[in-house]
């Protein structure tokens, strides 16, 4: 049995346990906090073991001119996504694990080449601080009570109810030579530039509503007199920032509850300029279907990977919009591939309040700490051996200086390059006679390449598409066409070359005699790949002490990606 004020310290106590470094100012600065448990439940047992797996903390999102097509840019750091994204390198390394035939407690092989499923009684629950993008998405536009775990007072007019402040900041250039600060709000920002992130001409799809949601969206099972209780008692709905994906329904902006539509989609919003990130209670949504593995790790999954249980603090909060959001927009959603389905995950509320909620803080605000505003900088903690711990600000290394933007140095290890080559790490480490099907083709050259070769993933987001999100935004394919996996599939040059001939010969005579020709040679183009091999040479080694026979191809392939990440840097 889950207890979701359990859930609720145990994150909060992970969260204090970090350092000071990107955490918000108290009295002044609030954040959002989400995070990722693996739940395990013995057999015979009520009992469950939970441990935080992936934490993140964050409220923004950068916007569409500020996108890297390099993949170096974090484009989307909202708690949730961060807690996700960090959520996916651990699931790298277990998978590194598993496929170095060393023992994981999370996955087991599944009947399929190459596949892998969880263990027996391992789950996932998904908690956040305040519903899903507190007042930007779907599951946040909630009726208005005065029940105390409503900490807000009714709104009765829309003059009244400040709908049009925004929480976004404007994203900040880093001044030549100088530090990528916190964002801060000045006084006179307080008008929003109204842009369309998108041009659609897809026509709107039937059944869009406004609050309140028919009885029919509650879950089998509520009583008549809950289903009344919010329409009885509302007079507004909390406002959301967030914009309709344009080429659908506009909100109808009428007083009070009619104010907004529900159960369609919205991005995220930006100050200044358009963002292209969907809120995320549409993401939540969408993982709902397809899983929050994402296509790349579905190469390796045998079936999907879905929040059993989402957990939420101490907020606003609606039983009846959160499984409106969450999972009644795709429960008609049908024809999936084998390893996917529909997942309604149990929905459940903690009396635990984040210490740094926006609540929280205009209580303890002293009139000289100037403006409460969000806080710029997002925050990610995963359980792996290597950097857990990742601060981010505008999508970025928080801190980092203007002359790095575009290096190793700057990058978040959530954005789309460094995952990628994480997970070009793990194709690598994988003995070629296991290898997915889906993963033998030798036409995988870009990130799109390998997301477009997992097919079931792929048939899945289309069906998923079809049915509920015709409106979706597709990513623009300049921005994926360029991740390019040169670490590992590339062409042979003299150096790999000369590594072939070698790898025909024994461990002794590369270690005693080749590697002296291979370091000395200067046909390097710098120091760092002479010691990107002799990293290698010492890695096999520590392996592998006893072999004296020939390299085998996995060697190979593994100094192929020492050597070509070195070339990168």
């Amino acid at each position: 049995m889950i207890n979701a004020d359990e859930v609720a310290e145990l994150c909060y106590e992970r969260f204090r346990q970090l350092p000071r470094r990107g955490k918000p100012e108290p009295g002044r600065e609030w954040s959002l906090l989400a995070a990722v448990l693996r739940i395990t439940r013995r057999p015979n047992s009520d009992s469950v073991e939970m441990e935080v797996v992936s934490l993140g903390t964050g409220t923004k999102c950068i916007g569409k001119a500020a996108m890297s097509a390099a993949g170096d840019v974090l484009n989307d750091s909202h708690a949730e996504v961060i807690a996700r994204r960090g959520c996916i390198r651990y699931l790298i390394q277990e998978l590194h694990r598993a496929v170095s035939s060393r023992y994981s407690s999370l996955f087991r092989p599944a009947d399929r080449r190459g596949k892998w499923r969880l263990q027996p009684g391992v789950s996932f629950l998904l908690f956040t601080s305040h519903t899903p993008c507190k007042s930007s998405g779907d599951a946040s536009i909630i009726p208005m009570t005065d029940s105390q775990s409503q900490p807000c007072p009714t709104v009765t007019s829309v003059s009244s109810c400040g709908w049009r402040r925004n929480l976004k900041r404007k994203v900040e250039d880093p001044g030549e030579g100088g530090s990528l600060k916190l964002p801060r709000l000045s006084e006179e920002e307080t008008k929003e530039e109204e842009t369309d992130p998108f041009e659609s001409q897809i026509k709107s799809p039937d059944g869009v509503r406004s609050v309140p949601a028919s009885a029919s969206e509650l879950r089998p099972g509520d009583s008549a007199d809950s289903r009344r209780s919010d329409a009885e008692l509302v007079g507004d709905v909390h406002r959301t920032g967030a914009k309709c994906v344009p080429g659908g329904p506009a909100d109808p902006l009428r007083p009070g509850a009619g104010y907004h539509s529900t159960a369609v989609l919205r991005v995220k919003p930006g100050r200044g300029e358009p963002t292209l990130s969907l809120s995320c209670s549409d993401k939540l949504a969408r993982w709902g279907v397809l899983g929050f593995q994402g296509a790349l790790l579905s190469h390796y999954l045998e079936e999907a990977l879905y929040f059993d249980t989402v957990v939420v603090g101490k907020c606003p909060y609606s039983q009846e919009v959160m499984h409106r959001a969450l999972v009644m927009r795709c429960s008609r959603v049908s024809e999936l591939p084998a390893g996917f389905s529909v997942c309604a995950p149990l929905l459940l509320q903690s009396s635990l309040e984040f210490q740094f909620s926006q609540n929280r803080t205009e209580l303890q605000h002293q009139g000289g700490q100037g403006r409460i505003s969000p806080c710029g900088a997002a925050i990610s903690w995963c359980n792996v051996a290597d950097q857990p711990l990742d601060v981010t600000a505008n999508g970025y290394k928080h801190g980092v200086t203007k002359k790095v933007l575009g290096t190793p140095k700057a990058r978040s290890l959530l954005c789309k390059l460094e995952l990628f080559h994480s997970f070009l790490s793990l194709v690598a480490a994988t003995d070629p006679s296991a290898l997915p099907d889906s993963l033998r083709s030798a036409e995988l050259h870009t990130y799109w390449d390998h997301k477009r070769a997992s097919q079931s993933y792929q048939q899945a987001w289309q069906q998923l598409r079809l049915q509920a999100f015709p409106l979706w935004p597709r990513s623009d394919r300049n921005l994926l066409l360029r991740l390019r996996s040169r670490n590992v599939l590339v062409r042979l040059d003299e150096k790999t070359a000369l590594l072939q001939r070698i790898a025909g010969g024994s461990r002794a005579e590369t270690a005693v005699g080749q590697q002296k020709t291979l370091i000395s040679d200067r046909g390097w183009q710098n120091q760092r790949q002479s010691v990107a091999f002799r990293c290698w040479l010492s890695c096999s080694a520590a392996q592998n002490p006893q072999q004296d026979g020939p390299l085998r191809p996995a060697d190979v392939r593994m100094w192929l990606l020492y050597f070509h990440v070195a070339r990168a840097l």
